[in-house]
């Protein structure tokens, strides 16, 4: 496969650093990428605006005026394919990772391995977009992305799948349930949510990054939390 890799890093050693471990990840993985070095947040978005098709940035947190956090929010507004991994010497960032989506946080001075093990479940991420679903409904050939897919609910006999439209239909959630995949945990009888939409759990609510809550069944709060950690 060949991947199209941003690394966005002030310091110009670590930048180098970083590129270089790319590189032997892609030989060793038998992928091919083109890697595209950037020294600030705006040097990327500048570049981005013309050339918006990469598939990950690795992104250090800590730089001048436009810091890594507030790029990437910049980023999700538009782009919710990107896989975007935090490179920080801080771990005061972790908290801000629910609201961006980010695959990863990795912790300066970077780890090969977990370098390495990071691009691969980036990788990963980037084949589960690809996939969709399809229904006919009313004749039509509906197709929804399962990355698009925040939510779903059940109400009686119907279903309402809550993607960039809403489209409901005659399905049960075990039906949907097994055409997922473990990005999609299912909460109670009544739903089952996409858990990187998940911006905050409490013990009786889920919170997505869209503003919708959805009630958490008394004795969920423990299982949603697992599986946001293992996934």
């Amino acid at each position: 496969m060949n991947y199209k890799i941003a690394v966005c890093d002030d310091n110009a050693t670590d930048r180098e650093y970083i590129i270089n471990l790319t590189k032997k990840w892609a030989t060793n993985a038998h992928h091919s990428v083109s890697l595209c070095p950037f020294h600030s947040a705006e040097d990327f978005l500048f570049h981005y605006t013309e050339e918006s098709d990469f598939d990950m940035l690795l992104l250090d947190i800590e730089m001048g005026t436009m810091d890594g956090v507030s790029l990437a929010k910049k980023l999700r507004q538009e782009n919710e394919t990107l896989q975007i991994v935090f490179i920080t010497g801080y771990s005061d960032y972790i908290s801000e990772g629910y609201e961006v989506a980010a695959l990863h946080y990795l912790m300066k001075p970077v780890n090969v391995d977990k370098l390495f093990s990071v691009l691969d479940r980036a990788t990963e991420k980037l084949h589960k977009n690809e996939k969709v679903l399809n229904f006919e409904i009313a004749g039509e050939m509906i197709r929804i992305p399962l990355y698009q897919i925040r939510y779903i609910d059940v109400q009686h006999n119907y279903a309402t799948i809550h993607a960039k439209e809403d489209v409901t239909l005659k399905k049960t959630l075990s039906e949907l349930s097994a055409l997922l995949d473990d990005r999609f945990y299912r909460v109670g009888r009544s739903a089952i949510v996409n858990l990187t939409c998940i911006s905050k759990v409490t013990k009786t609510e889920i919170h997505l990054n869209d503003g919708t809550t959805i009630p958490l069944p008394r004795g969920a709060y423990e299982g949603v939390n697992r599986a946001i950690i293992n996934m």
